[in-house]
């Protein structure tokens, strides 16, 4: 006759040291898909805050650089500039900037934290292609009512130098003008707003 007596704190024992191990085993094989899910030190970079010098801009020059993946504009805009901005208001779609959602630094006509400075992302806010900068005036091309701005070769969008669209063209909205804050007169942060330390 077999004895059916059973050992329960065997039983409790193993059933334990299984569940352990699998807990353990389990953590694992998870550590590996979790740490996937992570996002590259590539693709962190590439999110990061950019700084840019802007003590070498000369007046009425542009210069580019990335930020998460986009060209950025950084523009020294002459005094001339500024006063033709004040004179555009009537031809823009929307010149105070407020149908677009846009970080408040923008709400102003110069569209920036100081009006000689000028930061947007170099997007047409139509479908994406790259607007050129065309700052001359009248050029034969985009004719006699041309202030200077960006034009997008793609489907014809005009932007003025504060990156405000035009009426009557396919761009929906100004160009996105990112965060952006001043570490001192000559530097710049790309993707922080004020108020926030690097």
């Amino acid at each position: 006759m077999i004895d059916e007596r059973v050992d329960k704190s065997k039983r409790q024992f193993l059933t334990t040291a299984l569940t352990v191990v699998g807990a353990v085993g389990s953590g694992y094989l998870a550590v590996p898909f979790l740490s996937q899910m992570q996002p590259s030190v590539k693709a962190m970079a590439a999110g990061a805050p950019v700084e840019v010098d802007i003590s070498k801009i000369e007046e009425g020059q542009l210069i580019r650089v990335a930020w998460r993946g986009k060209p950025v504009w950084v523009l020294q805009r002459s005094p001339e500039v500024l006063k033709t901005l004040t004179t555009l208001d009537g031809e823009l779609r929307d010149p105070q900037s407020m149908e677009s959602s846009q970080p408040e630094l923008s709400k102003n006509p110069a569209r920036s934290l100081k009006p000689e400075i000028f930061v947007a992302v170099g997007l047409c806010t139509h479908l994406g292609c790259s607007p050129t900068f065309r700052p001359e005036v009248a050029p034969r091309d985009l004719g006699e009512n041309w202030k200077g701005g960006f034009f997008c070769p793609c489907h014809g969008s005009w932007f003025d130098l504060a990156g405000r669209v035009y009426k009557g063209v396919p761009a929906p909205t100004n160009l996105e003008v990112p965060p952006y804050r001043y570490v001192n007169d000559t530097q710049i942060i790309i993707g922080e707003a004020e108020g926030k330390i690097a």
